[in-house]
Formats: C-alpha cells, structure tokens, sequence
C-alpha cells in the first residue's frame, strides 16, 4: 500500500493502533486510576500548577541544604494540563512514524532506529509526490550546518525540523493512515494549548533556574506512555539550555516500555552530537496494569514488554549502554534507581570493567526511604554515591503512596530479618567505631 493508501502501509503494522495511543480519552484522564505505585497529580486549574510548583521549589531549597549532590524529583502533569501533554505527545509519535513511514518506502525496515538514513533526494520527491511540500520548498529545509551535509537525514535531523524554534510545523502535512487524506501535523493545536505549553515551559525554567543556583539536580519523572513523548521531549529542550557544563537536568527511562533502547540511544546520540551532558534515572516502571488496561479498551498495542525477565534485559542493555558512553565521553551520568540486587551487582561489575570509579560521581544509585536499606547500606559505605528517595507531604496523602510501594515491593518483606540484622550490625559497627552520630553517617 502506499502511503496516502486507505489502510496502515504494510511495512508500519499497527501503525492505526499506535495511533489510537495518545488520543485523548475520557476514561483515562484521570491518571490516578489503577496506578498502585507512583504519585499522580490531577489537573485542576492554572493556579494548582502554579502552587505545585512552589512546593517543587521548596523541594529543591530543602534538597540543597541538606546535601551537597543532591536530587530532586519532579513530575510535569503536576507543572499543566495534561491534556495538552497527550496531544503534543500525539504530534511527535505521528511525526517520527512519518520518518518509519519513509524509511519503510527506501527499504530500511527492520534496521536500528539511528541506522534508518533517509537519503534527501528521495525524500524531497517524496514529499513532492504527497503534496505536502514541491522540491523548491523542501530544499532548505534539509540545507544547514550539519542537516542533509552527507545526503541523508537520520531520525536526529528529522526531528529537528519540528523544533519549536522554527516555524516550519505549522506548514507541514502528514498523512493520516486511518482516512488516506493528508492532514496539518498541528491542526489540534489551539492558541489556547500554545499558552498552555508556554507556561508549562516556563514553570519548567522556573525550576531548573532555582536548581542550577541551589546545586541540585532536576529529575523529570518518567509517567504514562501516553504522555511520555511530550514529556521526554521538553525534558530534552531544558537538558539543552541547562546541561552545557554539566548534568543538572536527569531525564527518565522506564524500561518496561518495549521502545525502552531506542529511547535512550536516540538522546544519548542527540547530547553527542550538540554537546551537553546526558542526565537520567533508569526505572523500571511503575504503571503497568494501568498501561495494559488502558491498551485493550481503546485497541492498541501493550507498550509494555510481556515478561519481567525482558524488563530486566531492557535494564541491563540501556544502561550498559549509558556506562560505554560514560567511559567513551565522561559526559553522560545515571541514577540506577532499583530495588534489585542483581541489577546493583551488575552495575558494580561493568563499572569496574569500564574503569569508572565511584568517585567521579557519574553512576549514582538509588532507593526508596524505608526499602532495601540492605543494599544502601554497603553501597554507601563502599563509596558509591546513594541517594533514598524521600516523599512527603500531608500524611493523609502520603501514606496511600507508601502503602502502595508496600504493595509493589511485598517481596521483600521475606527480607526483612536480614534487613534487621544489617540494621542491628551497623548501629554496633557504628558504636564500636565511635561515631554513632558522625558528619558522615
């Protein structure tokens, strides 16, 4: 089929499924539903956002006079409307399936995400054949510093060309495989959802500002699949202006999700080549029934990988991949935030085989205040750099969060003797040491 053709081309299947993705829909908008595991926060008016954001400011003073390197999390549908996050999340994925749409009709199918090298000749009589753009119009957008210099245009260059920067989205066109008509990329978006984006931004700088001057990093939380696109994509906007000299500003892959890899080599590969320091955590997820649930009643694809064992595989390959680029530039940092002990002993293992010293600070782990005190523990007393993620608030609030970790995480308490001893030897070690209540403990 071709690609104006009435049903999905046949080298993008599902790609009607992928679509129905980030529609906005009733029934899911409230993001609190079925989540068992993580914070939401639900839209209510500008003014909420605006007090939300007061409280991550508080966060931020209170993690920069607490400690040296210190954290603070953050989630962007507490900072907008998250309406406007599923829609802009829609134009991306429709963007960069236009780009799979592409390289499908060139015979690059199948190869890895930054392999697929669109070659400009092609594409310009392409767009020319779709009406979206004759070759005279196309021309400059593929000239430039380094865009279409080698005659192709790679995933990187494609998506620069719907940067907010430039004026260009509000012309372009792509083809709607559900209705074979050719539709404006932006046509959803409204003067209104324009403001909405800017203060979305400019509560994000707000942020990032206080963080930068208060010597803490910025972790954007990963959310639903649905909102992540939009969501990774402003992060990527703030690590631009924030990350020059280094990491302030962490983005968050949650490997659960089956695009997991190619997620995280495509900004790893966009940090490289514009020269900022790649900041992130590495979850493993932490909405997934609601993910499945929402994935069958609107009819698309799970997101999310079939088994735990290939959750663990995603893990390991993203962040073995972020450690290679660590010993490669000494400009890309993580937060290895787990739970699982195989996980930390990896991590331990290439460290030592990539000869990345805990000192440098460029691999940090992470756990939550309360849970698995068994790994913290020898973690920082090795000299790694180990952070216990804290949430707080009014106790009514809290305590469902909590007991929902509780929930998730009901493996470990077949641990919990062992956690008790480690805790009991560590306040003798402690004792015997003499410093029961030193500086550093």
């Amino acid at each position: 089929a071709g690609l104006c053709g009435p049903s999905p081309s046949s080298s993008t299947p599902g790609a009607e499924q992928r679509e129905k993705q980030y529609r906005a829909h009733r029934g899911f908008g409230d993001r609190r539903g079925g989540v068992i595991s993580a914070r939401t926060y639900f839209y209510a008016d500008e003014a909420k956002c605006d007090q939300h954001m007061e409280t991550f400011l508080r966060c931020i003073d209170a993690s920069g006079g607490s400690s040296e390197d210190g954290f603070s999390a953050i989630k962007l549908t507490a900072l907008g409307r998250p309406q406007f996050l599923l829609q802009f999340s829609e134009v991306l994925v429709k963007w960069r399936r236009f780009f799979h749409q592409m390289a499908a009709e060139q015979g690059q199918a199948g190869r890895a995400v930054l392999e697929m090298k669109l070659e400009a000749e092609k594409l310009q009589e392409a767009l020319a054949n779709l009406g979206i753009a004759t070759k005279a119009e196309s021309q400059h957008w593929f000239t430039g510093e380094n865009l279409g210099v080698s005659g192709t245009v790679d995933l990187l260059d494609w998506n620069s060309l719907i940067d907010s920067r430039t004026k260009l989205s509000k012309l372009l066109l792509v083809p709607n495989v559900q209705t074979g008509q050719l539709e404006p990329l932006l046509s959803r978006f409204t003067e209104e959802e324009d403001l909405q984006m800017k203060r979305m931004l400019q509560r994000m700088d707000v942020l990032a500002k206080r963080a930068t001057e208060k010597g803490v990093r910025l972790m954007v939380d990963a959310e639903q699949s649905y909102f992540q696109p939009a969501i990774s994509r402003l992060t990527l906007e703030m690590q631009r202006r924030f990350n020059r000299d280094q990491a302030i500003i962490f983005n968050t892959y949650q490997c659960y999700l089956k695009e997991a890899y190619d997620n995280v080599t495509v900004d790893v590969e966009l940090s490289r080549r514009e020269g900022w320091h790649f900041g992130t955590k590495l979850v493993r997820g932490a909405y997934m029934e609601q993910e499945r649930e929402r994935a069958a009643q609107i009819g698309y694809e799970d997101p999310i990988n079939p088994t735990y064992e290939k959750t663990n595989e995603m893990y390991h390959r993203c962040l073995d991949y972020i450690l290679e680029e660590i010993k490669h530039s000494r400009k890309a940092n993580v937060m290895v935030a787990s739970h699982n002990e195989d996980t930390v002993k990896f991590t331990l293992r290439r460290m030592m085989a990539l000869g990345i010293h805990p000192s440098e600070k460029k691999v940090y782990f992470g756990q939550l205040l309360g849970m698995c005190d068994q790994i913290t523990f020898p973690l920082g007393q090795a000299g790694f750099p180990v952070y216990k993620y804290v949430p707080y608030g009014p106790v009514n609030e809290v305590l469902p969060y909590l007991s929902r970790r509780a929930q998730e995480n009901r493996g470990f308490v077949q641990r919990a003797n062992r956690e008790r001893d480690l805790l009991w030897r560590e306040v003798k070690r402690r004792l015997l040491a003499g410093s029961l209540f030193g500086p550093n403990h």
